[in-house]
Parts: structure tokens; C-alpha cells; sequence
């Protein structure tokens, strides 16, 4: 069964820590298996079709997880401005192993090709650590936000030209805010 991932965030990382959501309505669960590790991955372009890791049933969901909640942890602190833990992301980093290649395109050009070994979950979920990391050193954290409804665990990346996106989306919880403030105003 395949499982629609939220991508509201506009980043790819963002998107990774909000595959654990909740909101007025409950909490949901996007890697509640090895699988949906495997699908995210691909459908976010950390990994293609033609090279899927085989490792023992839920050591691959147990890892993403936990890598989840690092960078989920790592996000809040930044935001806040407290001094982040890098440890739990550094040990991603430091078990991932990757190559750096220079290689040809039928038309000539040259492009990096960034090669991952995929023997342990960590490995494999190497490029989401290596993306994180990336984001957490280089990322406007004015523009990185939750979203704004109390009950919404969301994070985004506001890309809006004025820069005052308030909500992960208006259709998930924008619309809900106005429409009980609507009706908050109409009883009073």
C-alpha cells in the first residue's frame, strides 16, 4: 500500500521530519515501515530505483526514525537559538560513506556525481543526514518555521515573496484558524 507524503515544506529535510505529523485531528505515522523509508527516499530523489538496500525488517524504519527526531530536535534548537546537539547527527555523518565522482554527460558536460554505499540503514540515509546538516549550518532560520497553529507539528520553508507564511499550508490549517475565529466572532 502506498502511502501520500506530505510535501508542504518546500525543502526536502523539512519534509523528512514531517513524516511524524499531528494536528487537531490526531498524529500520524508516513514510516511506519521499511518500505515507506524506501519509497520517501525515492520520491524525494534521495535514492534511485536501481539500488534498494536489503536489511533486516525494521532496522531501516528504527534508523530513519531515530534520524527524524535528531534533526526534528536539532531544527527546534536552532530555531530557538540554544546551542544545538550535533552529536546524534554527527553519528549519521560519520558512519556514511560516500564517493565523489566527475563524470560525463552524453553532450559532454561534466557534472559531480555524489556515489553512497547502502550496506548499513545509516549508510542509506546518509544523504538526508548530509542534507540536514547542510540546511542546519546554512539555513535562514527566520524563513524556517512551524507552523503557526498550536496544534500543527509542521515545520516549512517559506519561499513566499513578502516572507510572512504563517501556516504549513492554508488548506490544512489556515483555513481552519479562520473559520473558528470566523465563528468565534459571529457567536459573540
Amino acid at each position: 500500500m502506498s502511502v501520500q507524503f506530505l510535501t508542504l515544506s518546500d525543502h526536502s529535510v523539512l519534509d523528512f521530519i514531517n513524516t511524524a505529523a499531528t494536528d487537531e485531528m490526531g498524529s500520524y505515522e508516513y514510516l511506519a515501515t521499511d518500505g515507506h523509508v524506501v519509497d520517501w527516499m525515492k520520491a524525494h530523489q534521495f535514492a534511485s530505483t536501481a539500488v534498494l538496500p536489503m536489511f533486516e525488517e525494521g532496522q531501516l524504519v528504527h534508523a530513519a526514525r531515530t534520524l527524524r527526531d535528531a534533526i526534528r530536535h536539532a531544527m527546534f534548537q536552532r530555531k530557538v537559538g540554544k546551542r544545538v546537539n550535533i552529536e546524534p547527527l554527527n553519528a549519521f555523518l560519520n558512519l556514511g560513506q560516500y564517493r565523489v565522482t566527475l563524470a560525463r554527460h552524453a553532450n559532454g558536460r561534466l557534472h559531480v556525481t555524489h556515489e553512497y554505499d547502502y550496506a548499513t540503514p545509516e549508510q542509506f540515509l546518509a544523504q538526508i543526514a548530509n542534507a540536514a546538516a547542510e540546511l542546519l549550518a546554512t539555513g535562514d532560520f527566520n524563513l524556517i518555521r512551524k507552523c503557526a497553529s498550536e496544534a500543527c507539528s509542521l515545520w516549512f520553508h517559506d519561499r513566499t515573496k513578502a516572507h510572512r507564511r504563517r501556516w504549513c499550508s492554508m488548506t490544512r490549517c489556515g483555513n481552519r484558524l479562520k473559520v473558528a475565529n470566523y465563528r468565534a466572532r459571529r457567536k459573540a
